[in-house]
């Protein structure tokens, strides 16, 4: 049809006019007239040739995932830790290689949310800034139901605090905000942590009368999230959704001091490990050593 003359100006068509008015790219048009000339020449990969084929670089995924110590790390994660090792890779390539192996982990379709009262930003620029707490419950074998209690920092997402306890109590609710205070402001004292906001739901443990004069006490300022309204709480909801997926539905515990040995020991190895894509795949621990100067002054 390109090759077809116009009887109004006396000339084809050609291929670029068509092509704009059937909707169709011309490296597809190019593409099939080429394969109609030779066809016998297989089809293969478009682009420059890359330094792995789709097997060797498949192969260089499943080791990374396999190697990283996480589950349920994403196509990014991938993406990045390969560069880690020297292996150059698009992010498309990574996800569409992943996809096609069935390496990616299942997700729950993304709800879409008109305006809401939490609508912004919740993440700070520096640290110890905001903190965020929350918990969930896992069973035990042995003790029964067991509460765990997180606080996390709302700009390097590390772990603050971790503690897990057989009741839900506000003195419990308490005991990863000391743990943070302790580590990070020197010591239990009066107004030692001034500066700091701890943001949390209304749940009875954070809103009791002994959890706000204690965190007053200590000089943090109380940030509840608007009711019903967990974004609102969304640093700390993820770290829950990360603990779930990366501990709490992964192993048994016969007894709640077991549970709560384990999680401290995943803290440790997630502030270190574990890549923060906001930050540019950076760990937790990276992202506050390159923010905070070694004489504890913010940079």
């Amino acid at each position: 049809m390109s090759g077809a003359y116009s009887l109004s100006v006396k000339r084809p068509y050609g291929v670029k006019r068509v092509c704009t008015e059937l909707g169709v790219w011309r490296s597809t048009y190019y593409a099939a007239s080429s394969r109609e000339k030779d066809p016998s020449r297989p089809a293969g990969k478009r682009g420059p040739r890359t330094k792995y084929s789709d097997t060797e670089l498949t192969e260089k995924i499943r080791a990374v995932l396999e190697g990283s110590g996480f589950v349920s790390e994403g196509h990014r994660k991938a993406w990045a830790r390969l560069r880690m090792l020297g292996v150059r890779a698009s992010k498309a390539r990574v996800l569409r290689l992943m996809r096609q192996a069935n390496l990616l982990a299942p997700a729950r379709a993304k709800r879409v949310l008109g305006p809401r009262a939490h609508d912004g930003r919740i993440t700070t620029d520096q640290p110890d800034t905001m903190w965020g707490t929350d918990a969930t419950t896992t069973v035990t074998t042995q003790e029964g139901q067991a509460v765990v209690f997180i606080a996390v920092d709302h700009c390097t997402s590390e772990c603050i605090g971790i503690h897990a306890a057989k009741s839900g109590t506000r003195f419990e609710a308490l005991e990863p905000i000391r743990q943070g205070v302790r580590e990070y402001f020197g010591g239990i004292a009066a107004d030692v942590a001034v500066g700091l906001a701890l943001r949390h739901d209304h749940g009875s443990a954070n809103m009791s009368d002994y959890f706000q004069a204690e965190i007053a006490f200590l000089g943090i300022q109380s940030s509840p999230a608007f009711v019903r309204a967990p974004e609102g709480n969304g640093v700390a909801e993820r770290f829950i959704k990360m603990l779930k997926e990366q501990v709490l539905w992964v192993f048994g515990f016969a007894t709640v001091e077991e549970l709560r040995l384990a999680v401290h020991e995943f803290r440790l190895r997630y502030n270190l490990e574990w890549l923060v894509e906001r930050h540019g795949h950076l760990t937790s621990t990276q992202v506050r050593e390159k923010l905070v100067a070694p004489s504890g002054v913010a940079a």
